[in-house]
């Protein structure tokens, strides 16, 4: 066990360290009320609305819509909703990736249920369902990723409102031409 002594030189020494630290602050820029201006001379309200802004990166293949991380113990900080480059191409099944203590996961797991594809669900806890999302590149639970019939992934998912974005985009044989 330590002495108050020891607590207190370790204490002043790491304070002489922190003296000698250079550097400078990083200045973030961002878009307010139509111009764009530095985010620590916001006010308050506007500095708390920074905090849950979406970020949307568009690429050929991908969009990735980047969300606050919730205090649930899911890692929903950077969910996407991504579409294969052919993003009508046929949907056939989905796999779904939940955890058991998960409380985004219940409404997930009822929107699969009632889309009209056959599905397999992986729960992430386990051993196996860790492997498979691992080599899947699941990194936050719960993920669906649809496949068409030849195994491609034509979509992925992690919220009832991104699927049913992805509803929107890929159909399924079931209800082709209609979407589901």
């Amino acid at each position: 066990m330590r002495t108050v002594g020891e607590i207190d030189a370790d204490i002043t020494q790491v304070k002489a360290e922190m003296l000698n630290v250079h550097g400078t602050d990083t200045e973030v820029y961002a878009r307010i009320v139509g111009y764009y201006r530095s985010v620590r001379n916001w006010n308050r309200g506007k500095r708390e609305e920074y905090k849950y802004r979406k970020l949307f990166i568009a690429s050929d293949s991908s969009v990735q819509e980047h969300l606050p991380q919730t205090d649930c113990g899911c890692d929903t900080s950077m969910t996407s909703v991504s579409m294969s480059a052919n993003s009508m191409e046929t949907a056939d099944h989905y796999e779904l990736f939940v955890r058991k203590t998960c409380p985004n996961c219940p409404p997930v797991k009822e929107c699969c249920s009632n889309l009209p594809l056959s599905g397999l669900q992986i729960d992430v806890d386990s051993a196996e369902g860790f492997a498979k999302a691992s080599s899947s590149g699941v990194v936050s639970a719960p993920t669906a990723i649809f496949f068409d019939a030849d195994g491609n992934e034509v979509g992925r998912a992690h919220s009832v409102r991104e699927i049913q974005a992805l509803s929107c985009l890929v159909r399924t044989a079931e209800t082709a031409p209609a979407l589901f």
